[in-house]
């Protein structure tokens, strides 16, 4: 009875205070990495053969461009190169789930963005648990901010016009994003929440198709990567109306962060992080997360990373796990206020 009463105490606890549930959560992700002599066999020479990082959306994105970029620097450190594997298709959640189901053998690595938060509210029917599948490497890098871009001949001049007129035309203006769900959807709808406007969203499969449809006018809004519309927006072919982010970016320094624009305290930082399937030995896994920061710490990768309107990061597996869970809270909250099923 005393353990009983224990328990149900406890559950209690839990329900009253969401903040003691996060960490909970968090302390859960941080168990996925084990006692590595209890799952495999460790292998002091890991690694001692190619690693597959399996990227669940179209090549030619951002986390191609993160791969191939540490692949250069993590072979000649590790000795083995890192096997690019494009995965595309249900927002992600075909290529993860591959990993999920993957040995825990350190030789098969996830490479996504913070979209991954997003998988669980999106889909229902999804064959794996987003936090306890798989086991956090590291953060390895944060966006510079999504640019709010406009068709050029739309008629407000700035973030401010525009959303006055929103506000008097609610879902006459609509937006595009790479898909029901994805991260520039769940930024889209968080930036019209704080605005207090209403749009009506147009998913395409991914950013490209999405920024063809911006530069024909067919659509009125792009929030999405700064380095996709950054060529367009030189070229006078998009308007720039703001960057979600705490400070302007060095690439376009006279667009104004969206608080500067008028809509305050809003901030949308994209990430990117690997991971790998849970029960990974904690030996491979902080192998594999300092050899990263290694990497990532290196001049030449900054600037390619700076050059694609990345921040590098480097973070630990708990540091990781922590960002993981609180992107989740912040998704699940936005999910209550805003309908995210596909139509």
């Amino acid at each position: 009875m005393t353990n009983s009463n224990g328990l149900l105490d406890a559950l209690l606890l839990v329900m009253k205070w969401p903040r003691l549930s996060a960490f909970l959560t968090t302390t859960l992700m941080v168990l996925q990495i084990p006692n590595a002599l209890s799952e495999v066999v460790i292998q002091k020479d890991y690694p001692n053969k190619p690693i597959r990082m399996v990227v669940p959306y179209v090549a030619g994105g951002p986390m191609d461009f993160i791969g191939r970029t540490l692949d250069k620097k993590l072979t000649s450190t590790l000795g083995q190169p890192f096997i690019i594997d494009n995965r595309a298709g249900a927002g992600g959640a075909i290529g993860t789930d591959i990993v999920t189901k993957s040995a825990p053998d350190g030789y098969t690595m996830l490479n996504t963005s913070s979209s991954h938060a997003s998988l669980a509210i999106v889909s229902k029917s999804l064959t794996f648990d987003p936090i306890k599948d798989l086991t956090p490497i590291t953060l390895v890098a944060n966006s510079v901010g999504f640019i709010i871009a406009a068709r050029p001949d739309l008629p407000a001049k700035n973030l401010q016009e525009f959303i006055a007129d929103a506000k008097l035309h609610p879902n006459q203006y609509n937006y595009g994003s790479g898909g029901i769900g994805n991260v520039m959807h769940f930024a889209a709808e968080s930036f019209s929440l704080s605005a207090g406007i209403q749009m009506t969203h147009v998913p395409f499969k991914g950013v490209g198709q999405a920024l063809t449809e911006l530069l024909a006018g067919r659509i009125d809004i792009f929030t999405g990567p700064a380095t996709a519309v950054l060529p367009y927006i030189k070229t006078g072919k998009l308007k720039a109306l703001a960057i979600t982010a705490n400070k302007r970016w060095s690439e376009l320094p006279e667009v104004p962060t969206t608080t500067e624009a008028g809509v305050k305290g809003f901030v949308y930082i994209p990430w990117y992080g690997f991971w790998f399937p849970a029960g990974t030995p904690k030996e491979y896994v902080y192998k594999m997360r300092n050899e990263i920061a290694k990497a990532l710490d290196d001049p030449e990768v900054k600037k390619s990373f700076a050059d694609q309107g990345f921040v590098t990061v480097g973070s630990t597996p708990e540091e990781f796990a922590k960002v993981i869970v609180d992107e989740i809270e912040a998704n699940k909250k936005l999910a209550t206020k805003v309908d995210f099923s596909p139509r």
